[in-house]
């Protein structure tokens, strides 16, 4: 199957037009030095890259400024969390009045990474997040496996689901045990594998950091920074409740998902299509999908994301807002969504103009007044930007 990210290319090309300086950042084997290649590929002027996982291109960066400054075009600066000290020197270039250079840096997510680069090149740089794969990427005749295996393209790519499933294996095992450590993180591996694996128990609930702290057998304070940890390596979503100009108390604690689904059902032990059907988190894996379509579908930031829930019990499943604008949706599991008192709550209590309600089906159709079941598989189709 030939992957199109044809999306993710033109987030690069806009980011390139508001800064001199663009860092693509995300999990590793996620698609990062694929998509840049591409986009060298497509480069209107030379290209030239650095991969610092190579011994000799690293060498080369011992002295950045001498190895940076003569280049133009498209410079490449793959794995940057080894080079951190990079980032003063691309001030200095950028800077240049003759600067005829444009830098594309790849990391992972790591929060001294960001806030290096935000602070070194603040009003230079434009950060960009390169999630997993989405049906529009892969095609909706794709949509099963893509939800059952989740969006790094080796796991949805694999011969069989059971080589996707070791390939998930090994990559949690890779990510705990090397790329972690190499973020500067001291927590053993086995201890997050425990509390990743507990997070995916908890897919699509109401975070309690008291009822975690006591389930994994630690501080409140430790099981926050566990998840923060998790967060900022962009394999957790936290979704916070939405909570402005409304009447009703409201939850105020975040939501959290994994944000693949392949390595939620990995963690739960889920390994084929049965396995998932049969599970009692199929619902809530099925929540985080849409989530992770519907923010694709948007190019929403995750500070434009949020959850709504009143302690009556109303409730909005996923939320966008940009300015005065509000998107709404609820995700259902099944065939024929119905309303419910919920929803005319919510649109009520939020001020909602309409809502949309996510859905298993195959088809798009009004349920009520400003109220339509949309089918998972047709998000691109009938929602509008």
């Amino acid at each position: 199957m030939l992957l199109q990210r044809a999306a993710a290319l033109e987030a690069l090309s806009e980011a390139f037009d508001r800064a001199p300086t663009v860092a693509l950042l995300g999990p590793r084997q996620v698609g990062k030095t694929t998509l840049a290649l591409e986009y060298g590929r497509r480069f209107d002027g030379p290209v030239t890259r650095f991969d610092l996982e190579n011994p000799r291109d690293l060498s080369r960066l011992e002295d950045p400024l001498g190895a940076l400054e003569h280049l133009s075009g498209l410079v490449i600066l793959d794995e940057i969390q080894r080079r951190p000290n990079t980032f003063p020197v691309l001030r200095v270039l950028v800077d240049r009045p003759d600067n005829t250079a444009r830098f594309l840096v790849l990391g992972s997510a790591a929060p001294h990474l960001l806030r290096q680069a935000s602070e070194t090149l603040a009003g230079r740089i434009a950060l960009k997040e390169l999630s997993g794969l989405d049906v529009r990427e892969v095609g909706v005749a794709a949509l099963r496996r893509l939800w059952l295996r989740g969006g790094f393209p080796r796991s949805f790519l694999a011969r069989t689901d059971a080589a996707s499933f070791a390939w998930r294996r090994d990559f949690v095992r890779t990510f705990l045990e090397r790329d972690l450590p190499q973020l500067g993180v001291r927590t053993p591996a086995t201890a997050l594998r425990r509390f990743w694996t507990m997070t995916a128990h908890l897919h699509g609930q109401v975070w309690n950091h008291a009822e975690v702290a006591r389930a994994f057998g630690s501080s409140p304070r430790a099981a926050a920074t566990y998840r923060d940890l998790l967060e900022s390596a962009l394999v957790l979503r936290v979704l916070t409740p939405w909570s402005q100009n409304v009447r009703k108390r409201q939850v105020k604690a975040p939501r959290i998902y994994l944000r693949d689904a392949g390595l939620l059902h990995f963690l739960l032990g889920i390994r084929t299509w049965e396995d998932l059907e049969g599970h009692p988190k199929v619902g809530a894996s099925f929540e985080g999908f849409v989530i992770h379509e519907l923010t694709a579908h948007f190019g929403a930031e995750p500070e434009e994301c949020f959850f709504w829930r009143a302690h009556t019990g109303a409730e909005v499943d996923f939320l966008v807002v940009r300015g005065r604008e509000r998107r709404a949706f609820e995700i259902k599991r099944t065939s024929a969504p119905r309303t419910t008192r919920s929803m005319h709550t919510a649109m009520r209590d939020l001020g909602l103009d309409h809502l949309d309600v996510i859905h298993a089906g195959e088809d798009t159709y009004p349920l009520r007044d400003r109220i339509r079941a949309v089918a998972a598989s047709r998000i691109r189709e009938d929602i509008p930007l």
